[in-house]
C-alpha cells in the first residue's frame, strides 16, 4: 500500500477512534445491530422509539460502513430501522443545544453521507414507516430503496429552526430534481409512499412484512454483480457533484453556526421539543 494510503487510514482511523471516545460519553450501549450473512449485511439502527440519530448513532454508523469498505470483499449492506414505525425520526433535535455540541455532530453526519457515496458495495435501505430528515439524506445516498406502503418521507428542517447538511440539498436535487427537492425542503411537510416513488425517492413499495427480505434480495442481486464494475460505476454516477466534499461540509458548518445561535430558530426548535413533550 503507497504511504499516502498507508496515511490517510491512520488519519482516518484516528478521527473515528476520537469520535467513538467522544460519544462514548453520551452512552456506552450500542445504537446499532449487525448482522452479517457472508456477502451481506444487515445494519439495524436500534434507538426506540424512533431511532433518532444522536451523535454516537451517525459515529457507531460512520465507523461500521468504513470498517466494512476496508474489507477485501466489502459486503453489500442493508440498512433499516428497528420496529414498524420508524426507519428513523431523523436528526436527534435535543443535540441542537449549542456550537460546541452541534458542530462536531454535524460534521460526523457529513462524513456518514460521503462514506456511503464511496462505499464499494451496493446499499440498500429498507423502510418501514418515517424516514424524514437525516434519515430522508440516507435514502438519497443508498443505491436502492425497499419501503412499505405506510412510509413517509420529508425534510421537516424548516419547520423545526434547523437546515439539512449542504451535502444532502444538493443529493436531493440530483435525484429527485429542483422541483421536488423545493417541494420537501421550502413547505417541510411529509409526503407518503407512493409520491416517494413518483419522484424517485425510493424504488419500490411491497407489505411490511416483506421490506426486510425484498431489501436483502435486491443487496444479494447487486453484491453479486462484478465488484470492480459495480464500484467504478457507482463513483461514475457521483462524480457529478460540482462542489468538494470540503466546500460543502464548510457551507454546512458556516450555516449551523447561524442558525444554532439565532433567536428566532432556538424559538422554533423550543416550541417544537413543548410540544412533543406534551404528546
Amino acid at each position: 500500500m503507497p504511504l499516502s494510503s498507508r496515511r490517510r487510514l491512520v488519519h482516518r482511523s484516528s478521527a473515528v477512534a476520537a469520535a467513538l471516545a467522544w460519544v462514548s460519553l453520551m452512552n456506552t450501549a450500542t445504537s446499532l445491530l449487525i448482522e452479517r450473512d457472508q456477502d451481506l449485511v444487515t445494519i439495524t439502527m436500534n434507538r426506540p422509539p424512533a431511532n433518532a440519530l444522536n451523535a454516537q448513532l451517525i459515529v457507531e454508523l460512520l465507523e461500521a460502513i468504513r470498517r466494512f469498505a476496508d474489507d477485501e470483499n466489502p459486503p453489500g449492506i442493508v440498512l433499516t430501522g428497528g420496529g414498524d414505525r420508524f426507519f428513523s425520526a431523523g436528526g436527534d433535535i435535543k443535540e441542537v443545544v449549542g456550537i460546541d455540541v452541534a458542530r462536531p455532530r454535524i460534521r460526523f453526519f457529513h462524513e456518514l453521507l460521503v462514506a456511503m457515496e464511496n462505499y464499494p458495495g451496493p446499499i440498500v435501505c429498507a423502510v418501514r414507516g418515517y424516514a424524514v430528515g437525516g434519515a430522508l439524506e440516507f435514502l438519497l445516498h443508498a443505491d436502492y430503496v425497499v419501503a412499505d406502503a405506510a412510509c413517509k418521507i420529508g425534510f421537516p428542517e424548516i419547520n423545526h429552526g434547523l437546515l439539512p447538511v449542504t451535502k444532502g440539498m444538493r443529493r436531493a436535487v440530483e435525484k429527485l430534481g429542483v422541483r421536488a427537492a423545493q417541494e420537501l425542503l421550502y413547505w417541510g411537510e411529509l409526503v407518503g409512499a407512493e409520491r416517494a416513488v413518483a419522484i424517485g425517492a425510493v424504488n419500490e413499495i411491497v407489505a411490511t412484512e416483506d421490506v426486510a427480505s425484498r431489501a436483502r434480495d435486491v443487496c444479494g442481486a447487486l453484491r453479486q454483480k462484478d465488484r470492480k464494475l459495480f464500484h467504478a460505476i457507482k463513483r461514475s454516477l457521483n462524480l457529478t457533484a460540482q462542489m468538494s466534499d470540503q466546500a460543502l461540509e464548510e457551507m454546512t458548518v458556516a450555516d449551523l453556526d447561524a442558525y444554532v445561535t439565532d433567536e428566532s430558530s432556538i424559538n422554533v426548535r423550543a416550541r417544537f421539543l413543548s410540544k412533543n413533550s406534551k404528546g
